[in-house]
């Protein structure tokens, strides 16, 4: 097997991967044993669910394109959307924060999470600003 179709291998296997592994979350998150079991989380979650949810669907979508063909620019166009919706998605998380951590004054799990939260919208920033570069450039990487 030479060098490129083993690099289209490898990245075709992470695609599966990948889409099991949200498949895995959409279940757990929204079956059983369902994001109602967390103690962590409270009423306002359902006000961010569906954002959440559309951003792991969209991964699902993307990546099974990706198993069929994954040329640069359309897997950049697939990061886009992707992460678009995540951005929103961590944008709202922020916005309602559906976070009830214990007050016990030892860990400041509030700010923790919200320092959580600002460094993930800045790294998707920071993907969006690269998947459009190479959307233009039509660089894989």
């Amino acid at each position: 097997m030479s060098a490129p179709e083993r690099s289209s291998v490898g990245r075709r296997a992470g695609y599966l991967v990948a889409i099991v592994v949200d498949a895995v979350l959409l279940y757990l998150i929204n079956g059983w044993p369902g994001w109602d079991v967390v103690p962590l989380l409270t009423e306002d979650t359902t006000r961010v669910l569906g954002w959440v949810n559309a951003s792991i669907i969209a991964g699902v979508v993307t990546n099974a394109v990706y198993l069929v063909s994954d040329p640069p620019r359309l897997k950049a166009l697939g990061d886009l959307v992707v992460n678009g919706i995540g951005l929103y998605a961590l944008v709202r998380i922020w916005q309602v924060f559906p976070f009830d951590f214990p007050d016990d004054g030892s860990v400041p799990w509030d700010l923790i999470a919200r320092t959580v939260l600002v460094v993930a919208i800045f790294g998707t920033i920071i993907a969006l600003i690269v998947a459009v570069v190479r959307l233009v450039t039509g660089r894989r990487r």
